[in-house]
């Protein structure tokens, strides 16, 4: 992918990019639109791929972005990775064959189980889904570093079999095994809402003017250790667009026919500027 060359200050912001879900023509209409400078860093909150139409060249355009390019793992990513080591079977709906087929299959799932589950740099943290409320910024940070080696180790495909399940609910820090990396996985790739124990609640997937009272999103939890942190993150279709001083929900909904979002990281509130493309030509997702 070819992007336009320009040489200023803006260079240094990163431009951070909501789930494109394998919409590559959302995503090059997109980055043509926001037209960001040369060498500006370039951020995916995650889901890059499945339910779009072209979950293969999406990826190979992301990764030709090269050292540019920072993104993070979803739960589509894990997905993927699941059927690779044959563990998980693919679903209606899903847009994967087509990475999985691809000549170079095993260098492409590679690429992806090497990519981060938390990336922090500028003062800002990039997660697919969110984070435990529970959690400050260095645990948040070394909790991430534990799935990744775990999903970068020769025998990764062993560790994968066992991350996919809603338990366990509760974190505690004396967590062990699979239980731990499993709810370490779910935070990073599944979160949205906690009940008031600080539970995890995953089955809920509306917006929060429609969740039942006693579940909140993880963002507004009383006393989450990283509200002085600014979050930049995806995952929620249902909860769109949303831009606070300290968060940067960038889902709108892309995949479902409705917008791709992308938001210039200004470490300024007041001077970030949102860049978003209409995706009609996206068939809604079953």
């Amino acid at each position: 992918m070819h992007l336009p060359q320009q040489t200023d200050d803006s260079a240094r912001i990163p431009l951070a990019i909501g789930d494109v879900q394998g919409c590559r023509s959302a995503l090059q209409y997109l980055l043509a639109k926001a037209n960001p400078a040369a060498h500006t860093p370039i951020w995916f909150t995650g889901d890059l791929i499945n339910r779009g139409t072209d979950s293969l060249g999406t990826l190979r355009d992301v990764i030709s972005l090269a050292e540019r390019v920072v993104t993070v793992l979803g739960n589509h990513e894990l997905h993927l990775l699941g059927i690779a080591a044959g563990v998980r079977q693919a679903h209606a709906g899903d847009t994967l064959s087509e990475i999985l087929e691809a000549p170079d299959a095993v260098e492409l799932i590679d690429w992806i189980r090497h990519q981060p589950l938390a990336h922090y740099a500028n003062g800002m943290l990039l997660v697919h889904a969110g984070v435990l409320p529970q959690w400050d910024l260095n645990q948040t940070l070394a909790l991430a570093r534990e799935l990744e080696a775990a999903l970068r180790a020769p025998n990764w495909k062993t560790h994968i079999r066992h991350l996919f399940g809603p338990q366990p609910e509760h974190w505690h820090d004396a967590l062990r095994g699979y239980e731990r990396l499993r709810m370490i996985a779910n935070v990073f790739t599944r979160i949205r809402f906690c009940r008031a124990d600080g539970s995890l609640e995953l089955g809920t997937k509306s917006g929060p003017e429609n969740a039942p009272t006693h579940l909140t999103p993880w963002f507004d939890v009383p006393g989450r250790r990283t509200c002085d942190t600014t979050i930049v993150f995806g995952h929620w279709a249902a909860l769109g667009l949303m831009l606070r001083d300290n968060l940067c929900g960038l889902d709108s909904g892309c995949v479902w026919g409705k917008q791709l979002s992308a938001v210039s990281l200004h470490a300024d509130p007041t001077k970030r500027r949102v860049t978003q493309v209409d995706c009609p030509q996206a068939t809604p997702a079953s």
